[in-house]
């Protein structure tokens, strides 16, 4: 089989194991379980926790002592069985534990993927900067598969999102197996100091002003890159409590819309070559993160019909500039500006202050401010439904109370209990107004002078 093709089914299955629930989740979380925003926050902050320390664990150990492709088949296999389990947990701590296991395992093999693909590659003498974004595409294809069949299946609220990616974890960690051989590359002296032996010497990337600077902006640019998987999917689904807007098409097939942002990825990918080159990292970064505040601030006055329709559009075809630009243009700048006896420590520094830090502290932030400043209660039936924009008396309102928010209208006019709902639109414009002020202080304080031949040096 082509060495291309069998990379490009790693980078599908990379994926689809994560697309089979990432985006769905919060419909299992809200809708299913009924268990708060705070918890969830937490949940999704288990991506950070693992992040922070379990891509640099498994770099230094593929850098020194064992094939990468062999941790990566172990990792897959383990989250496959843990995502099996998942959904039998009985509360929002079991579910806690069960999910900080599972991106235990899962969250590695991100970093682990790229630096495979980048050995191989350049073990048979190809352009990485050039040959691989067209292969890292399938990956934002194999999330949109994955996203479509989830809801396609009518798994989104259900259990069957997690038995989808487990199965096909397992599938990924056997065929793992069947790579071309990517040994470690024990290029550090057997007398070196301890701390260097360890691969620990990538920390010292900290040491110089620019990268302690991009890897701080990493993690707080970060912190935004996982709100929209966290709650992108629920604020569209969230439209049913709505009678005008609950049987609209965004609504009912919600995932569907969202994977548009997925496909936005695969043509954003493509471009980063020519952008890369052309404009250099700092540039592609800040157009990352204006990305960020277009991606948030459509959301923020999107609706399901008419021109409100076309914003939530926008926003999702803006996201494949915000994750692209920032997410790969980021591994390959680490990849272009570091040391190869520490490129899988480099890689793995990397995801710890993106998916690690920065998603834990996105995700926790995040959780909290939008139960404490972004949630209305209403506990009269006039109050809710003049937010709902429609009557007391609509029936669709009285069944969408019954059905969404188990509570019905008293004879005084009293909710039978408090109705919370998530106020989205400031939800979004706070994150807007964050990644502004990002992209500000990025502009003014990250100093790089571009040149085009450091980016053409990967694939020496």
């Amino acid at each position: 089989m082509n060495l291309k093709l069998r990379l490009t089914i790693l980078s599908f299955l990379q994926f689809f194991v994560w697309g089979a629930w990432l985006i769905t989740m919060a419909n299992f979380w809200f809708g299913t379980k009924h268990w708060d925003g705070t918890q969830f926050g937490a949940v999704f902050g288990t991506m950070g926790i693992a992040s922070i320390f379990m891509p640099t664990i498994t770099g230094i150990i593929a850098d020194r002592w064992i094939n990468a492709e062999r941790i990566f088949s172990v990792l897959h296999i383990l989250y496959g069985v843990i995502l099996f389990i998942l959904p039998h947990s009985a509360d929002p701590n079991s579910f806690f534990s069960l999910m900080l296991l599972a991106m235990c395992f899962y969250m590695p093999t991100i970093a682990l993927a790229n630096s495979i693909s980048y050995t191989i590659l350049k073990n048979s003498n190809l352009d990485v900067v050039k040959d691989f974004p067209p292969i890292r595409v399938w990956g934002t294809i194999g999330f949109i598969v994955a996203m479509w069949i989830t809801n396609l299946t009518g798994n989104k609220a259900t259990e069957g999102q997690f038995y989808i990616g487990g199965a096909i974890a397992i599938f990924l960690g056997i065929y793992a197996l069947t790579l071309p051989k990517c040994p470690p590359q024990k290029l550090i002296d057997k007398s070196a100091p301890l701390y260097e032996q360890l691969g620990l010497n990538a920390f010292k990337l900290f040491g110089s002003y620019k990268m302690a600077l991009f890897f701080l902006f990493s993690m707080l640019l970060g912190a935004a890159l996982q709100l929209t998987n966290a709650y992108g999917d629920v604020f569209l689904s969230e439209f049913a409590h709505f009678p005008k807007y609950a049987d609209s098409f965004v609504v009912q097939r919600s995932t569907i819309i969202m994977s548009i942002s997925q496909v936005s990825e695969t043509l954003f990918i493509l471009a980063i070559p020519f952008f890369l080159k052309k404009f250099g990292i700092k540039k592609v970064m800040l157009m990352s993160m204006l990305a960020w505040v277009l991606r948030f601030g459509f959301f923020a006055y999107g609706v399901p019909d008419g021109f409100g329709l076309s914003l939530i559009i926008f926003s999702c075809i803006v996201y494949g500039m915000a994750f692209d630009f920032f997410n790969i243009s980021g591994s390959l700048f680490v990849e272009t500006t570091t040391d190869k006896k520490i490129r899988s420590s480099a890689q793995g520094l990397f995801m710890m202050m993106t998916n690690g830090f920065g998603a834990l502290f996105g995700s926790y932030i995040a959780g909290w401010a939008i139960d404490k400043f972004f949630t209305h209660k209403f506990t009269t039936a006039s109050d809710l439904s003049a937010y709902l924009d429609t009557t007391a008396d609509n029936p669709t309102f009285l069944q969408i109370l019954k059905d969404s928010f188990n509570s019905a209208v008293n004879t005084d006019g009293t909710l039978s209990s408090v109705v919370m709902v998530k106020d989205w639109q400031n939800i979004w414009l706070s994150f807007a107004i964050y990644a502004l002020v990002l992209a500000i202080f990025f502009a003014i304080l990250f100093r790089h002078k571009h040149n085009p031949e450091d980016v053409s040096s990967v694939k020496h």
